[in-house]
């Protein structure tokens, strides 16, 4: 097994390669509106450090967001060509549940940033998700849940209203990656969770009589 797993639903580019056993080759950047431009040479370097081509991959993991319309689609597009092309096994994995994973266990939130002054979120018990994920105005999820610590860059942005919890604010793909290697992960489909319409909407001119 040899797993290329990635993640483009947050402002974080994160890529690893796992062997089954443990990561051997791990990329990084950052760039809310760089995704595309980015996430091909952290595949590329990722892939230099394991000391593998995409000939090796037999399986590719994709955080499936939720998260904003562009960034995330070209993760998830980048996981349908590999697994298209180079016939891997797809593994699509809420990008939530990979934050979940690095917060350890008892009952919590992880929050990402969904702009528009809103987070993306989900509830989790014991590294396992119960609720979710959903789209909220920070005030609203804390008024819901008062007491439950919260997770991900979008607890941090929003300190003053949620129980913010100091960690891993973005996903890695190493988590990612491990969570498919032990069987664990929650998989869904290799289909974008928008939540919402895309900020962008094409403009419609109406037609003179």
């Amino acid at each position: 097994m040899l797993i290329l797993a990635l993640d483009t639903a947050t402002p974080a580019i994160t890529v690893a390669v796992h062997d089954g056993e443990r990561v051997v080759g791990e990329a990084r950047g950052e760039g809310a509106m760089a995704h595309g431009e980015l996430l091909a040479p952290a595949i590329r370097d990722a892939l230099a450090q394991a000391g593998a081509t995409m000939d090796d991959l037999t399986d590719v993991a994709v955080g499936v967001g939720p998260g904003p319309f562009t960034g995330l689609r070209v993760g998830v597009v980048t996981a349908l060509t590999l697994s298209g092309s180079l016939g891997l096994t797809p593994h699509g994995v809420c990008t939530l549940d990979v934050l979940a994973a690095e917060a350890g266990d008892g009952e919590l939130l992880v929050a990402t940033d969904a702009r528009r002054k809103e987070v993306y979120w989900a509830r989790y018990v014991d590294g396992r998700r119960v609720e979710g994920p959903d789209v909220s105005k920070p005030a609203d999820l804390a008024a819901r849940f008062p007491s439950l610590p919260v997770h991900g860059r979008g607890g941090r942005l929003y300190a003053d209203v949620l129980a913010h919890v100091p960690g891993a604010e973005d996903p890695s793909a190493a988590a990612l990656a491990g969570l498919v290697a032990r069987g664990e992960a929650q998989e869904l489909p290799l289909e974008p969770l928008y939540l919402r319409r895309p900020d962008a909407t094409p403009q419609v001119t109406a037609k003179r009589a």
